[in-house]
């Protein structure tokens, strides 16, 4: 019995392989399927039908697997003895066969199936190259044209696929305009509902810094020197710590650059986000000190146990040190992994008078109890 041949689709199938790297064998296990479904939806066939496709010729064959029996009496699963003798005479009553069909129009119906399964591996083919090279991208910078800029999302346009920005990860004091040019960090790559990537983009969070300071800075990018922490209110104030083994470097300088230059980029890009850079030291009080600039700081107290700093700062240095609603010293305790208290020199005075009435009272009581 004649099979349909579809020579040209094995060479649509090479050429496929060479260019877009989609394996020739993955394709005709995927057609074989997507036949064996077309051929029973088109002929109410039952479950005993496979297809097999030649992998050099592109002939396709459909069977039907039949039981030998003696007398048929139902020809869509048994085959008489007499017919399967034909096809082997080593054949007996209770063996399987396949027998081979040609299904009236079938090669047309090939022929759409096939077409509709090429296209859509390719389409798979292409989410999963564009999922690769993006899933490779993430935690770094990216660019691209915002398309949507309505409701809480944005939609970027980053070439070949959408970025997506949530509001969370939006800076609060910045507006985004549809057609503007926008550079976000991929903060994570998805593979959505339908298998598309999609990209998460983010301009708040902490490490889009870290990657404008690689990029604005030569010697953090060659590992000179070290971001060791970051902490941020996104649109606000950053502060970032920064360390050199280097004796010869110095790491604040190197960042701020000559008139502010370096540092001035990253701020822009922000849209005038203020940035504190300051050294990072192995030494918590210093470290400390350092993270609440630029308040000046008087001193500082630390429980390493329980990674507690007292800091005591002049008086008129109080309202710097604590910041506008807290932000300074809830930024400086992030980016130090310190909890924090600050006083004034003048409360600091005070608590000490208080705990030393509190001792002079304790002794009286002492002594009135002895007498």
């Amino acid at each position: 019995m004649k099979a349909i041949n579809m020579k040209e689709l094995i060479i649509a199938m090479e050429e496929l392989e060479k260019e877009r790297g989609i394996k020739k064998e993955y394709l005709l296990e995927s057609l074989e399927a997507a036949l064996i479904t077309a051929y029973k939806k088109n002929f109410d066939s039952a479950d005993n039908v496979k297809v097999e496709i030649n992998n050099e010729t592109g002939e396709i064959h459909v069977y039907s697997t039949k039981t030998v029996v003696e007398a048929v009496k139902d020809e869509c699963f048994e085959i008489s003895e007499e017919n399967a003798r034909k096809i082997s005479k080593k054949l007996e009553i209770g063996d399987q066969v396949d027998v081979e069909i040609v299904p009236k129009n079938f090669g047309r119906i090939a022929a759409q199936t096939a077409k509709q399964v090429v296209v859509q591996k390719i389409r798979e083919a292409e989410r999963e190259l564009i999922y690769s090279e993006f899933n490779d991208k993430k935690g770094e910078i990216v660019t691209g044209i915002i398309q949507k800029s309505e409701g809480s999302a944005v939609v970027i346009d980053l070439g070949k696929l959408e970025g997506i920005m949530p509001i969370k990860e939006q800076i609060p004091t910045e507006q985004y305009k549809v057609n503007d040019k926008v550079r976000g960090y991929v903060l994570s790559v998805e593979k959505g509902a339908k298998g598309n990537p999609q990209v998460i983009v983010s301009r708040s969070y902490p490490d889009f810094v870290r990657k404008l300071f690689e990029f604005e800075i030569p010697e953090i990018y060659e590992g000179l020197i070290e971001i060791k922490s970051i902490s941020r209110d996104p649109g606000s104030r950053s502060k970032v710590a920064v360390y050199s083994t280097n004796e010869n470097i110095d790491p604040v300088g190197s960042c701020v650059g000559q008139k502010g230059v370096r540092i001035q980029n990253i701020i822009n890009e922000l849209n005038g986000e203020k940035i504190d850079v300051i050294e990072w030291n192995e030494d918590p009080a210093v470290y400390i000190s350092a993270a609440l600039l630029p308040a000046q700081v008087l001193a500082v107290d630390v429980k390493e146990e329980e990674k507690f700093a007292q800091v005591i700062v002049q008086d008129d240095q109080l309202s710097l040190a604590i910041g506008k609603s807290g932000q300074n010293a809830r930024l400086a305790a992030k980016l130090t992994n310190w909890k924090i208290d600050i006083k004034s020199e003048s409360q600091f005075r005070e608590m000490l008078a208080n705990a030393n009435n509190q001792d002079d009272e304790v002794e009286e009581d002492e002594e009135q109890t002895e007498e």
